[in-house]
């Protein structure tokens, strides 16, 4: 990853070559659309969805695009993200090949219910010691 100093996502992406900025592009999009209601920031010098909570990430390196679901968003997809490098909470995406922009949708659409749910589940929590 570049040493990036960016205040927004479009700042990020401003800073790499165009080749980069198309892909970053693409899984900005990708992200907006399967998690519309998610606003976007700058968290861990990384573009980031946030909706109640941290969604997801997405960063730019020498020969990937790095992309991180949270530990839950790999463990769920595990045998489609098999064929990546990764790790607990991440998966690298190479830049020579075709970004899986469809099973990123799925991830942040699952990562979204989860933390629609967990959201859901602390209100009725405070809601309870209210009575």
């Amino acid at each position: 990853m570049q040493n990036v100093q960016a205040n927004t996502i479009d700042e990020y992406i401003a800073a790499f070559s165009p080749a980069i900025q198309k892909l970053l592009k693409q899984v900005r999009e990708t992200i907006h659309k399967a998690a519309p209601k998610a606003e976007e920031k700058i968290s861990y010098a990384m573009p980031t969805f946030y909706l109640h909570g941290n969604l997801v990430h997405f960063a730019a390196f020498k020969n990937h695009i790095g992309f991180y679901p949270a530990p839950q968003g790999i463990e769920e997809f595990k045998k489609e993200l098999a064929r990546y490098e990764g790790g607990k909470g991440s998966v690298q995406f190479p830049l020579d090949e075709p970004l899986p922009l469809t099973l990123i949708s799925r991830i942040v659409k699952y990562r979204t219910l989860q933390n629609e749910a967990k959201a859901k589940e602390k209100e009725q929590t405070k809601a309870k010691k209210k009575k």
